[in-house]
């Protein structure tokens, strides 16, 4: 496949299982580089077998390692990937084929489709999912969040095919992967200056499972499409919780 000027760049740690499947599927990539946190499996050895250009960098939060992964790139286009997710053949062909019309200040959206459970999951708000993930980087910049990171670009536009998205290895990683999260999400309220409120904690996950279940139709994608509602309620439970946590430790330190 014919090589064109962009830049696919990855972050990683421990993702042996999945940074081969992502890189194949971007041939078209002149330049590969990967951003790795110190992974401790092959990681690292299975990028630089598929032409990946390694960097070593301690963990900075999502937006700021992805500003510097992007900053290590030859070229001024930049195709972004967790290492979870992988162009589908058609998104690959759409890109290729697309590429000397594309807006330098524009960002554009891919529609995610993401598997877990066993299939693809379509509902409950999981699908399109749209995810910006090819901008250029003269014209657009990474905001600091540690988590929910942005590009923030002058304008969008979306492509029509799909993005695909392995999103957790099984429940554990899912139940793992919001523990994890929901730390994160409670730190960022934290440093706004929310205050902790019983009524969201017990309110907002019922209305996250009823939203997703129901209103977004979560029911048709089966018992995954359940389980998933579930968790996503209880991510929310553990993030107000957390809040607490955080804010009574806090208070705590100033009484003493």
């Amino acid at each position: 496949m014919t090589k064109l000027p962009i830049s696919l760049v990855i972050i990683t740690l421990n993702e042996q299982a999945d940074i081969e499947r992502c890189i194949r599927s971007v041939p078209f990539a002149d330049d590969v580089v990967v951003v790795d946190s110190f992974s401790t499996d092959r990681t690292v050895e299975i990028a630089k077998a598929n032409g990946a250009r390694v960097f070593q960098e301690k963990w900075r939060g999502f937006g700021p390692q992805k500003a510097f992964a992007a900053e290590q790139a030859k070229h001024p286009w930049i195709l972004s990937l967790d290492a979870d997710e992988a162009l589908s053949p058609e998104l690959a062909e759409e890109l290729c084929a697309g590429f000397a019309q594309l807006d330098p200040e524009a960002g554009y959206l891919f529609p995610r489709k993401s598997y877990h459970l066993g299939r693809w999951i379509v509902h409950g708000g999981w699908y399109p999912d749209y995810q910006l993930k090819l901008f250029n980087k003269s014209k657009s910049t990474w905001n600091s969040a540690t988590l929910h990171e942005k590009v923030e670009v002058k304008k969008t536009l979306k492509v029509k095919h799909d993005l695909l998205h392995w999103v957790f290895a099984d429940l554990s990683d899912q139940v793992v992967t919001n523990d994890r999260y929901s730390s994160l999400g409670a730190k960022e309220l934290a440093a706004a200056g929310k205050k902790f409120s019983y009524a969201k904690m017990i309110f907002k996950p019922w209305g996250k499972f009823v939203e997703t279940y129901f209103v977004k139709k979560g029911f048709l994608d089966g018992l995954p499409g359940f389980i998933i509602s579930v968790g996503a309620a209880y991510s929310l439970f553990l993030k107000f919780a957390k809040l607490w946590e955080i804010q009574r430790v806090h208070n705590k330190k100033s009484d003493s």
